[in-house]
């Protein structure tokens, strides 16, 4: 933490939504908005980070996460690096603590960090002296993801509160749902979790959710209808019987979004596996899907991101 309230984020780094207040999540997101203005201009750069070093550091690969940091980055006017860490040092046996000291005698300002391990990027910011952020730690959080698709969800709706929000499918492995529960619920809304008992996680009910898994039931009358992608990678065994029968119970298609809200928003943080989680016709509605638009917010999100923690970073680097 830090004791600079007056820039409206008081957090040294961004590692996750949990524990995180209202003010903070409200200042981020308004913030965004105006990023989101900018980025539909001509001249889309700023030079708020003009000097300032980012390096994004990314152990998973990633395209739309890496390249949005990278965008928002230089739209800022900063310095950014992108670390292939597969043909890295990593790759030879350095450790995780190796590499933290070796980026921290570059006097990075802000770190930007993938990582396949839960609570490898907290370990991280404890050695270091820059600002750090979470883009991702194995099936922990995904805090940018949250903020992205809350602000989405609010230039849509005008606000949060209230809104009743069905995340559906893996749940079990997916950091994006754990970091969009915590926010949804520090902000008001109302959250559902859908999916089959193998891909839910033990007693996610504490986290403050209804749970469901029976997918027409759950998506009976929420405004909000947030897929997950299916994460063969992170499972070992067999959590489904088929792809087939996954999408039959628990896939999107038209006939189980007829009985969300009529105007229901579709959501999906990417990237698609069209016909196992998500039906095409149904990605693509025009009216409803708001999945081209979460990847517009990601920018602006990871731009507001950027800008909040430096505005308290020292001006004069300090000596390690």
């Amino acid at each position: 933490m830090s004791d600079s309230a007056d820039t409206g984020f008081p957090h040294r780094h961004l590692l996750g939504i949990e524990g995180m207040l209202p003010p903070a999540i409200s200042f981020l997101l308004d913030l965004a908005d105006t990023y989101v203005e900018q980025n539909r201009a001509v001249d889309k750069k700023k030079s708020s980070l003009r000097g300032r070093t980012q390096v994004n550091l990314f152990f998973e690969p990633s395209t739309r996460t890496s390249t949005s940091f990278e965008l928002a980055g230089k739209r800022l006017g900063a310095d950014v690096l992108n670390m292939a860490v597969a043909r890295s040092s990593v790759s030879k046996g350095e450790t995780l603590i190796d590499t933290a000291m070796t980026l921290n005698a570059m006097h990075p300002d802000v770190l930007v960090v993938r990582h396949q391990d839960s609570g490898a990027v907290h370990l991280l910011s404890q050695k270091v002296g820059c600002a750090v952020i979470n883009a991702g730690d194995g099936s922990h959080e995904h805090p940018t993801q949250a903020l992205l698709d809350a602000l989405t969800i609010r230039r849509r709706r005008g606000r949060l509160d209230g809104q009743v929000v069905a995340i559906c499918g893996d749940i079990l492995h997916s950091r994006v749902a754990r970091s969009n529960i915590h926010l949804l619920n520090t902000m008001g809304a109302c959250v559902r979790v859908i999916g089959p008992p193998t891909l839910m996680p033990r007693n996610i009910e504490e986290l403050g959710v209804e749970v469901h898994h029976d997918m027409r039931k759950g998506l009976a009358g929420v405004d909000i209808v947030m897929m997950l992608r299916l994460q063969m990678e992170r499972m070992q065994g067999a959590y489904v019987p088929s792809l087939r029968e996954y999408f039959h119970f628990y896939g999107l298609d038209q006939e189980k979004l007829s009985l969300a809200k009529p105007d229901a928003l579709i959501m999906h943080p990417g990237p698609m596996n069209r016909g196992v989680e998500i039906d095409s016709t149904v990605a693509d509605d025009i009216n409803r899907s708001v999945i081209r638009e979460q990847v517009e917010m990601g920018v602006a999100v990871r731009m507001a991101c950027l800008d909040a923690l430096t505005r308290h970073l020292p001006n004069v680097g300090a000596p390690l």
